[in-house]
């Protein structure tokens, strides 16, 4: 469900066990993906335990504003789609699902995230925009297999530090975020744009412009101080 439509909450609706069988689908690379989406649920439904084995769950677009500590029954489970809920926080067992790749917790309410995030060795996609958080727990830099990160819409004012332990990390998305400038006036501003990407992955051209322009920027900066 969409921020827009969030305060015309509608009455949760029950799953049954038949009712989630008949939206279990097999992906074109021969996995169970269970299609909760769209469902407007306020709960996950009690009897997904029965459907641990499936390595992809979507109950995005619903009224979900809890995870049950069940979760970590889906020890198969590679990608996980939540967003466009009404979560305010993560219980730590999220931390047990140990061959997710893929956690999308987009349009949500979260302000903090559990350190035990950081145990989610093999996540490969985290989606965290259009939230409430301004900081990530340290404990996010042990995620060494990330490849990248959103973290748009959010409150962050600086860049957070653990993403620089990150030696696999390609890409994080800051648009429009309040992040403070580093000149004297210490401003904060709305990043309308704000992209980090890894040199490693920019082709000869690009990299040649961003080396053009950090050192203009550079340039200014000395040409500034010295008049």
């Amino acid at each position: 469900m969409a921020k827009g439509n969030k305060s015309k909450a509608a009455k949760s609706k029950t799953i049954t066990l038949k009712v989630a069988k008949e939206c279990l689908q097999l992906t074109l690379d021969g996995k169970f993906r269970l299609d909760l989406s769209f469902k407007e649920v306020s709960v996950m439904p009690k009897c997904l335990p029965k459907l641990c084995e499936v390595e992809e769950v979507d109950l995005s677009r619903n009224l979900i504003r809890k995870i049950p500590d069940f979760i970590d029954y889906f020890i198969s489970l590679r990608l996980l789609d939540l967003h466009s809920n009404y979560l305010e926080e993560l219980p730590a067992s999220v931390g047990r699902l140990q061959n997710l790749l893929v956690l999308n917790l987009c349009n949500n309410r979260l302000s903090s995230l559990p350190s035990a995030m950081g145990l989610l060795k093999k996540l490969l996609t985290l989606s965290l925009g259009m939230n409430q958080l301004n900081n990530l727990p340290s404990s996010i830099s042990a995620l060494q297999e990330l490849r990248h990160i959103g973290l748009s819409d959010n409150k962050f004012t600086r860049v957070p530090f653990c993403i620089s332990r990150m030696d696999k990390l390609e890409r994080v998305n800051l648009d429009r975020n309040p992040i403070v400038t580093e000149d004297k006036s210490n401003q904060s501003i709305n990043t309308e744009k704000l992209c980090l990407v890894k040199e490693s992955i920019l082709c000869e051209d690009c990299l040649n412009k961003c080396q053009t322009d950090r050192k203009t920027m550079e340039d200014n900066e000395n040409w500034n101080e010295t008049n």
